[in-house]
């Protein structure tokens, strides 16, 4: 007597149904494979005059290659790359099809390779990948493991080294933002200081202009990285730069650049001043400064800064002499246009990349390892980069590089005056 034993599988708890992703996932694969199919036929259509001595077509189809998995944001896509057979000769000669869409050795798409160092930096270990991935992308998620971060630090590298080297002959910035970010690699004795440079292009971009790993936040450091962006054709100096009190770089700008203007940043400079005082005494300062750096004109801005340094002197001396020690530099926005002041008081533009970059280091106990540190640094500012939002006020970009005069933000228009005869 035989009996047959049925063994059904149960589900498992951590097995999730979604047809939406499945329907996602079958109507990404259509057209990436009519895509390829049209890629061919309109490589075939611009080669069709080239024929064999007999009238026959020199390049013709010629089946599929094996079918790969490509890695995706919607999980892993199934597609088999066509291929074309050149008939007409062999070797070097032989002409072949090189798919733009579907490159020979893709195994996943540009925006998840730019996803792994930003994942990092958010906090997940190269152990962890495999798990937070399949989460994201899909059980058993191909090409995205633990070892790709490895394999990709040399790409990265490579890519960090031939930015390093670009030609800046053509470029002009006419703000410039500074600011040097300390990162505790491992368990070194000391931080490795990461010096930013970012600018505002004419047409109101930011870029990422210089990018340097230091031992400290000093004046050689920041020498060093001013004249490697002016030696590589940065000539014409920015019209102001913004950054913190950190005096290595303003020195180092007045012999590099010495008709830049400077302007402090206030979010330091607040910060700076509250820590001088108690913290009963902080929500009262930090209106006063508010009406200081917020004030409409120039002169009420000097008005709110006197009026601070009579009402906190007597009691808090230390405070006030680290607000009224950069005056001059703390107000010069108000001769640049209006519209950008907003931009020129801070340099959050480098500060706000740099807070998830804190945040790994914070989380993973300062586990980057210097040469990992700056590279995945450099790439999650060059991701970054992509999405920041240009100037206000664009159209006054071109005035300022002209030399047009800007008082309390409004431009200053000569006046002639007409004589009787």
């Amino acid at each position: 007597m035989t009996e047959t034993t049925n063994v059904l599988a149960f589900r498992q708890p951590s097995t999730v149904d979604d047809p939406l992703t499945d329907i996602l996932r079958a109507g990404a694969r259509e057209l990436l494979a009519r895509a390829i199919e049209i890629e061919v036929d309109t490589f075939l259509a611009s080669t069709s005059e080239l024929t064999l001595p007999d009238g026959r077509a020199r390049l013709v189809r010629h089946g599929y290659g094996p079918a790969r998995q490509i890695q995706t944001g919607i999980g892993p896509v199934e597609v088999a790359r066509p291929k074309v057979r050149d008939r007409g000769a062999c070797g070097a000669n032989r002409i072949r099809f090189s798919s733009a869409i579907l490159p020979l050795w893709a195994r996943r798409t540009k925006s998840l390779d730019a996803l792994l160092p930003v994942l990092y930096l958010r906090g997940i270990s190269t152990g962890d990948f495999q798990d937070a991935l399949s989460a994201l992308l899909g059980k058993d998620a191909p090409n995205l493991s633990a070892s790709v971060i490895a394999r990709l630090t040399a790409d990265w590298q490579a890519e960090y080294e031939r930015w390093q080297r670009r030609d800046l002959s053509a470029r002009r910035y006419v703000y410039l933002w500074a600011d040097g970010v300390y990162l505790q690699a491992r368990m070194e004795d000391h931080s490795e200081c990461i010096l930013v440079l970012v600018g505002a292009t004419p047409e109101g971009r930011k870029e990422l202009v210089g990018f340097q790993v230091g031992a400290r936040e000093s004046a050689q450091s920041w020498r060093e990285l001013l004249i490697d962006v002016k030696q590589r054709g940065l000539r014409i100096a920015p019209e102001v730069a913004v950054g913190d009190g950190a005096l290595g770089f303003w020195k180092a700008l007045d012999e590099v650049f010495p008709g830049t203007r400077h302007q402090r940043c206030w979010c330091h400079k607040v910060s700076n001043v509250l820590d001088k005082v108690a913290k009963s005494v902080q929500g009262a300062m930090k209106n006063d400064l508010r009406n200081v750096y917020l004030a409409p004109s120039r002169a009420k801005a000097e008005t709110a800064i006197d009026t601070f340094v009579e009402k906190y002197r007597a009691k808090y001396g230390p405070a006030v002499e680290c607000l009224i020690k950069d005056r001059e530099a703390l107000l010069a926005f108000f001769d640049f246009p209006a519209e950008h002041w907003a931009h020129l008081r801070t340099s959050n533009p480098i500060e706000s990349v740099f807070a998830t970059v804190r945040h790994r280091t914070v989380r993973t106990k300062g586990s980057l390892s210097p040469k990992t540190a700056k590279l995945m640094v450099f790439k999650l500012i060059d991701a970054a980069s992509k999405t920041w939002r240009r100037l206000k006020g664009t159209n006054q970009l071109p005035k300022v590089i002209a030399g047009v005069k800007f008082t309390d933000g409004i431009e200053v228009t000569p006046t002639t005056e007409s004589h009787a005869a």
